[in-house]
């Protein structure tokens, strides 16, 4: 079975690190992705949050280079926790444990000036008209 996971979003906190019995730590943080979809050509957006969890070495990286508002890709796998409360009650939660995180950007605030100069792009103000698909070979 496949059970595989790609999400671009932006940490809602600081990653909470705690360490496992074996001495192996394991940071912990949540991220939220937006979408954004259109009703009645009006465009509207939602937020969904996640709560993510890395282990090793990975984890040790991230708990030191992760903060809140940094924009991360995460690549990993759902994994659905259950257990009973002391009523009885039985609870489940997914999380998403990370295989692979890439720092995309750090917080909106934080970004940095540019460090190179980029070249200017040549753009003509002379434009082509597509709207015609006469050319079109097929």
């Amino acid at each position: 079975m496949l059970n595989k996971v790609f999400l671009i979003g932006r940490l809602t906190r600081d990653p909470e690190i705690r360490f496992l019995p074996s001495g192996s730590q394991v940071t912990s943080f949540s991220i939220a992705v937006n979408r954004a979809y259109r009703v009645n050509n009006e465009w509207k957006e939602e937020t969904y949050f996640f709560d993510i969890e890395t282990f090793g070495q990975l984890a040790e990286r991230l708990g030191k280079q992760l903060n809140k508002g940094t924009q991360i890709l995460v690549e990993g796998q759902l994994r659905q926790d259950r257990w009973e409360t002391a009523t009885g009650d039985k609870r489940t939660k997914v999380k998403i444990v990370a295989d692979r995180v890439s720092i995309l950007s750090g917080k909106p605030a934080e970004r940095p000036e540019k460090i190179e100069e980029e070249p200017e792009l040549d753009i003509s103000t002379e434009t082509e008209d597509f709207s015609s698909d006469e050319d079109v070979p097929f």
